[in-house]
Order: C-alpha cells, then sequence, then structure tokens
C-alpha cells in the first residue's frame, strides 16, 4: 500500500476544467478526474504554511488555542513504525523548514526557480524539472512500500511557460499578454482597466496548461508501474492564486475569499474506489490527515479537535459530513462556511450565499442581518469549544445557516 500527495501552492480550483472551468485546456485534470473522487467544496483553514501543515500533518486546527499533545503520534512518525518508505520532496523552503519535515526518513529539497524568466520550450520551466526529480524518485521505487508527499510552489514562485502557451489564450483584437516571468502582486484601483487583468489571467492559464501537460507526462509515467495499482493518489492546493476577483491580483493581504481558500481535492484511489463520482460535503485539510491515517490502517484515530475520515463519504455511508468551517486568515481576519452561508472578516460582516455565489461577488449582509449576527455567535462558540472539546459536540446549526432563506 502506497501513497502518492500531490501539493499544488497557489494553483486556482477556478481554473481547471473538472472544477467548472470551460477556456483553459486541462486534459490530464479532466481524466485524474474521471478516475478519483472529487470534493466540490474543499477549503483550507489558514493562508499560513506553518498552520496550514500541522493540519495536514498533525490533524491540528490553526483556531486551536494549543497545539497537539507533546505524546500525541503524528501522521509522519506513524507511517515510519508501520514500515512506510516516508519521503518529502518540496521546491518550497518554508516546507523544508517546517518541523514536520524533520519526521520524514528522507527529504528532497529543490532548489527554487534558477531563473525569472519565460522559457523557451516546456522543458526548461521550473515545474517541469520538479517534475523530472519527482519521476526519477519514482523510478528508483523498487519493492518497498512508499509515502510521497509533493509540495510544489513553483505556481506561486515563478509564470515560466512559454509565451506561446499565454498566446494561446489570446484572441485577435486581445492587448498582448504580458512577457514577465514575474509572479504579479497588486491591488487594482476601483477603477481598472479590465485589459489589465485579462493579460495576466492568460498568462496565468499558460501555466495552468504547463502543470497540466507536466501532470500528463507523470501520470502516463506512472501508471505504467506496478506500484501505480497500489498506490492512492491525492492532488490538492495549499492556496488559490487571486485574479483580480476583489481588486487582488496575487497573494496580497491573503484575504479570505473563495480564490484563496476554495481549493481542489482529488482522491485516486488504486481499486476504483469511487471513481467519475464527487460530493459537495464541506472539507478541510485536516480530513486529509484522518483519511491517510485510517486508510493505512495505523491504528485508532489519535483525537483531533476538528478532522473527519473522508473514507465514509467516498464509499456514499456519510453526507453531510458537517455543518460549519472556520477559518483563520492574517492578524484578526477570520471567517465561517456553512452550505448555505459565507461569512468573512466578523468584524464587517461581508455574508455571500453559497453555493451559487461561488467567487463572493455579491455582498448580502446589509439585506441578511440576522443571518450575519447568527454566523458571528456561531464563530465564537466554534472558537470556544476548540478549548474545551471536540467540534462534533457543538449543536446543529439552524435550518437557516445551513439550507438558506429559500
Amino acid at each position: 500500500m502506497n501513497v502518492l500527495v500531490f501539493v499544488f501552492d497557489r494553483l486556482h480550483a477556478g481554473y481547471l476544467g473538472p472544477y467548472g472551468n470551460a477556456w483553459i485546456q486541462t486534459p490530464a485534470f479532466n481524466r485524474l478526474a474521471c478516475q478519483s473522487f472529487l470534493f466540490d467544496q474543499a477549503l483550507i483553514d489558514s493562508p499560513q504554511l506553518d498552520d496550514l501543515y500541522r493540519s495536514y500533518w498533525r490533524g491540528w486546527h490553526p483556531l486551536c488555542p494549543k497545539g497537539p499533545p507533546a505524546d500525541r503520534p503524528s501522521l509522519i512518525a506513524a507511517l515510519n513504525r508501520s514500515g512506510l518508505k516516508t519521503t518529502l520532496l518540496s521546491d518550497e523552503p518554508q516546507i523544508s523548514r517546517h518541523p514536520g519535515a524533520e519526521e520524514f526518513e528522507e527529504l528532497i529539497a529543490l532548489d527554487p526557480p534558477w531563473r525569472i524568466e519565460t522559457a523557451e520550450d516546456a522543458e526548461r520551466t521550473h515545474l517541469a524539472r520538479c517534475f523530472e526529480e519527482i519521476i526519477e524518485r519514482l523510478d528508483d521505487v523498487t519493492g518497498e512500500s512508499f509515502f510521497l508527499w509533493c509540495h510544489l510552489g513553483g505556481l506561486g514562485a515563478t509564470w515560466d511557460a512559454p509565451l506561446s502557451w499565454r498566446r494561446t489564450y489570446q484572441d485577435e483584437d486581445d492587448p498582448d499578454v504580458p512577457t514577465s516571468a514575474q509572479v504579479p502582486e497588486r491591488w487594482l484601483p476601483e477603477d481598472y482597466d479590465p485589459d489589465d487583468v485579462l493579460g495576466v489571467t492568460q498568462s496565468y492559464a499558460g501555466q495552468i496548461s504547463l502543470l497540466d501537460s507536466c501532470l500528463d507526462a507523470f501520470l502516463e509515467f506512472f501508471d505504467k508501474q506496478p506500484a501505480a495499482r497500489e498506490t492512492l493518489l491525492a492532488l490538492t492546493s495549499a492556496r488559490g492564486f487571486p485574479l483580480g476577483e476583489h481588486r487582488r491580483i496575487g497573494p496580497c493581504d491573503e484575504a479570505l475569499y473563495g480564490e484563496l481558500v476554495h481549493v481542489p481535492l482529488f482522491l485516486r484511489f488504486p481499486d476504483a474506489l469511487g471513481a467519475a463520482c464527487r460530493s459537495s460535503v464541506l472539507t478541510e485539510p485536516s480530513d486529509l490527515w484522518a483519511t491517510l491515517w485510517q486508510w493505512c490502517q495505523l491504528g485508532p484515530l489519535p483525537h483531533s479537535p476538528t478532522a473527519a475520515d473522508l473514507l465514509p463519504v467516498v464509499r456514499g455511508e456519510v453526507d453531510p459530513l458537517r455543518d460549519r468551517l472556520a477559518l483563520r486568515g492574517l492578524n484578526q481576519d477570520r471567517a465561517i462556511r456553512t452550505p448555505a452561508w459565507f461569512l468573512r472578516n466578523v468584524g464587517e460582516g461581508e455574508l455571500y450565499a453559497k453555493p451559487d455565489d461561488r467567487w463572493e461577488v455579491n455582498n448580502v449582509a446589509s439585506r441578511c442581518q440576522e443571518v450575519v449576527e447568527c454566523l458571528q455567535d456561531a464563530l465564537v462558540l466554534y472558537e470556544q469549544t476548540l478549548y474545551s472539546g471536540r467540534i462534533s459536540e457543538l449543536p446543529p446549526l439552524g435550518d437557516v445557516l445551513v439550507q438558506g432563506l429559500g
């Protein structure tokens, strides 16, 4: 039994075909989706990588006032004891330096991008170089069970796809696409020119096509290996990438909007469990921790304040999974999500109807003040419960918060 995890940082879910995009070519992601179980409402719990990876590897929510108990086993330590060869491969120094990274038996720290300039061909891009390292690592695996975690931050480090890949998405009357490989980060004025954003989105689309091409080459290689038939492949993103949705291009202040916090989540099981199926249950990063723990049969699942095993969802045994999620942003930024609502920044009370308002376009707080107040109270109670017990012990939310106003 093997596990392969891909975490692509700054991958915008809305730019993938399986999540509704119709203008960017993502055949590899589309094919993988047909082989996988997809989660439509996967949200990160924090845009800070240190917090996020505490959820991924230890099942501990960033809103918890204290870290997990010292004697509580981590996922990686438990995998080591089970006999799986654990390897972390990353081009992100912050991940390589994370305290949890020390527990992996092997750490492969890839160099960051050598040059911040567009490449002449796809093979010379940073993403291609990273995937070559992954393929080389798996090519060396013969006869041993493995757990390989790959965190690639290239989408947030350089946009070095050949210019021709960007121009694929350029119409005849469009301005020419930007030529820089620098990842953009800026605020947009209220009266910004839409053409400025158009060029950025076309450049990002070129990077998505590059990532899809790399993924396609990897899957072509990996699926021919005997180990593929015994491997759970998980694919997700650490954070999305704002592309002008709320007058932000790039991380800026890491505001908790959908373009940042709504991420893809694919689970491809070796026995085709759940293939070509999907669910709209609310999921968070610590759920991946719980799912991998159970899939690898590491023994009783340690206590986690919020994590839930996703395997019953994949098997069709549980729906819904939970009725709320909470997120912690930078400074005091907070958000709470239910199946029907998303409340961001409790002080200002921005409210959006879900799932219809996917990217938070229409703030309805002024028209639904009672919902705002109820969600504010629910978030306070959520945080208080983290001090004293399990989130599962919270009373269910009312119908208006779960089902909407009808």
